[in-house]
């Protein structure tokens, strides 16, 4: 069995999406870090003027401080992403079809970032028709180091094969792997096929929803699993 391992983003973009459906467990490790100016709270709409960010507003309370401790700072902020969302894409396809079982998870999310991006990528998952099993990683009490905790999460999921995004090679050891009887795969983000965008030029790296909104039920076939 196929795993991968990501930290959780908000309304990630369509390779986010890519890896979850190419593994048959995806894990949320939401365990490390909160970084500040990154993709766990933000993500980019195509608008008439350019590429915008939709950010979550959160709390920095203290140093080190885990994904899954981040709070939100302010209630409106979901307002404003469905005001942003309907100005942006309103005109589009397949918007009104898909907008309500967008829009209904803004009216339900907590306090709690990690919870927030867990809803919307299982709802997106769901839209795709992605049946992969999404898991948090604190329920495998993983153990080790940075390497030796995606090993374990593996051991403890029979993983024979661990899918990795290509920007891990940077600091992944592949021996720690391959002598736990572990393959590496890496995915491979290029080859995208375009689709209609209200604004060009054609951009890739923005929100899954852009792609659901514009192509609808044909999504699926501009992603490659």
């Amino acid at each position: 069995m196929t795993v991968s391992i990501l930290q959780s983003n908000y309304i990630p973009w369509k390779g986010y999406f890519d890896i979850i459906a190419a593994s048959g467990t995806f894990v949320i490790y939401d365990e490390v870090q909160y970084t500040k100016n990154d993709w766990r709270n933000r993500n980019l709409v195509k608008t008439q003027n350019g590429l915008q960010w939709l950010t979550i507003p959160v709390r920095i309370e203290k140093l080190a401080q885990p994904i899954f401790e981040t709070k939100i700072s302010l209630n409106s902020w979901s307002k404003k992403h469905i005001s942003t969302l309907q100005t942006n894409y309103g005109k589009t396809p397949f918007f009104n079809e898909y907008k309500d079982a967008i829009f209904e998870i803004y009216s339900g999310t907590g306090p709690n970032l990690s919870d927030i991006n867990r809803m919307f990528i299982q709802r997106i998952c769901d839209l795709l028709s992605i049946k992969t099993k999404i898991i948090d990683s604190r329920e495998l009490h993983l153990e080790g180091d940075k390497i030796e905790r995606l090993v374990d999460a593996c051991k403890k999921l029979n993983a024979d094969t661990y899918l990795s995004g290509p920007v891990a090679k940077n600091y992944i050891n592949e021996a720690r792997f391959t002598e736990n009887n572990i393959k590496i795969n890496w995915m491979d983000y290029s080859g995208y096929k375009e689709y209609h965008q209200l604004f060009p030029p054609f951009e890739h790296g923005v929100t899954i929803l852009d792609l659901i909104f514009n192509t609808g039920p044909e999504a699926r076939k501009f992603l490659k699993y």
